[in-house]
């Protein structure tokens, strides 16, 4: 059994996404939960969506090399 890739965030590092989940609690819940949740967790990279993977099940066009990267995660 192969073990899963993860990435774990260091205790500073989940404090201060907790702060800014606390900071943004009431203008933006969701955001919050999100950053509540990688402190919490973690990133697991089995499961991670790729940039193309997202514009493709969005409808989106593939970038191609004369695209602006500015929007590449």
């Amino acid at each position: 059994m192969e073990a899963a890739m993860r990435i774990v965030f260091d205790p500073a590092e989940q404090e201060a996404l907790r702060a800014d989940a606390r900071e943004m609690a009431d203008g933006d819940p969701q955001i919050a939960y999100v950053l509540e949740r990688l402190a919490g967790e973690g990133v697991d990279l089995d499961r991670v969506t790729s940039w193309e993977d997202l514009r493709e099940n969005l409808g989106q066009a593939p970038l191609d090399d004369s695209a602006p990267t500015s929007h590449v995660a």
